[in-house]
């Protein structure tokens, strides 16, 4: 996102002083000019063919500071997020790689890091994963030789100090990584979350994403405490938003996902966007709950910007990337994209 278009960040502190950035980011160096950073996310294919991800990535060019790049999303077999994060900047768009604890011992991990530091990727978020029982490969056996926080750390070791979890020196010096980590502002106990994240920032967390936010107050106290704490002062918290699809995934977001918080205001909202739609229209239905969807992410936007602590938000528009650009847009995040 170019600097003329971004704005100011309420009440948040710059991730680094200009000049003390700590990696080659696109995205450290938004949030180092104290400016309102806008992430998404983009979803590897299932199989080996390129060409969706350079599609997906071109969508989103010019819109978004940077993207994450899903690691096995849901425990299902995807293309390989650093393999995916590598296409991404052929075509001109930063990636976020996500790695999981589920999938990769410590060596694995340190290993795919140097070699996706050595091809330019320079941001990272850190995740436990879904457990293996909820994808395609039921029977595989997890790893979690350390957990999210411990992978925080040894990024951050592996960064700031040029050695490997063992204590051993990195030749030549260690990877130049943006080191980011998730939290779930409503995940029970969810007084813990504030606490928990200041954890997270303790390890070496320099960016937080949260899990998507539909209840506003419900994250405005969450948001109060971490202030009180001043986690907002140790990394950048970018809260999750994302457009709904149907009244059907507001109920199943509430109903099935831990930790979600949706009010029943949204289903309310959808269903009357398709008031006067002929029940056997699907495609019109459709299309009406998806416009209905992006305002809501529209207006939550606009809420969620101007709470106190928060550096920047990161739009969950799951495969459905063409929303993106309609939505930063709307939100006069940004007016147009880069050339």
């Amino acid at each position: 996102m170019s600097q003329d278009h971004a704005l100011a960040v309420p009440g948040a502190a710059p991730v680094a002083a200009q000049g003390t950035l700590k990696t080659a980011s696109n995205l450290e160096r938004v949030l180092s000019q104290g400016r309102f950073a806008v992430t998404a996310e983009l979803g590897p294919p299932r199989g080996c063919d390129a060409a969706p991800v350079r599609k997906k990535a071109q969508i989103l060019k010019g819109w978004v500071d940077a993207a994450n790049v899903t690691d096995n999303q849901a425990a299902v077999v995807r293309m390989s997020s650093i393999a995916t994060g590598l296409l991404m900047i052929g075509e001109g768009l930063e990636p976020i790689i996500q790695m999981t604890c589920r999938d990769r011992n410590r060596l694995a991990m340190q290993s795919d890091l140097l070699g996706a530091a050595a091809h330019g990727v320079h941001n990272l978020l850190c995740l436990s994963g879904d457990h293996q029982s909820k994808g395609d490969h039921p029977g595989a056996k997890n790893v979690h030789d350390i957990d999210s926080i411990q992978l925080v750390a040894m990024v951050r070791a592996m960064r700031d100090e040029n050695r490997y979890q063992n204590g051993k020196d990195i030749p030549g010096g260690g990877p130049r990584i943006f080191i980011g980590a998730a939290e779930n502002p409503f995940a029970d106990p969810a007084a813990m979350r504030p606490y928990r994240m200041r954890k997270k920032a303790l390890a070496g967390a320099d960016f937080i994403q949260t899990q998507l936010v539909y209840d506003v107050p419900r994250f405005r106290e969450f948001m109060k405490k971490a202030v009180d704490l001043g986690v907002h002062k140790q990394l950048a918290i970018l809260a999750g938003v994302g457009p709904l699809k149907s009244p059907g995934m507001a109920r199943h977001l509430r109903q099935n996902v831990p930790g979600m918080s949706v009010p029943e205001v949204f289903d309310a909202r959808m269903e009357a966007a398709v008031k006067g739609i002929d029940t056997e229209d699907k495609q019109a239905r459709t299309r009406a709950w998806r416009e209905e969807g992006k305002r809501i992410c529209v207006e939550l936007i606009q809420e969620i910007r101007e709470i106190e602590g928060v550096a920047g938000v990161h739009i969950m528009a799951i495969e459905w990337e063409e929303a993106v650009p309609e939505i930063v847009k709307a939100s006069g995040l940004r007016s147009s994209a880069a050339g």
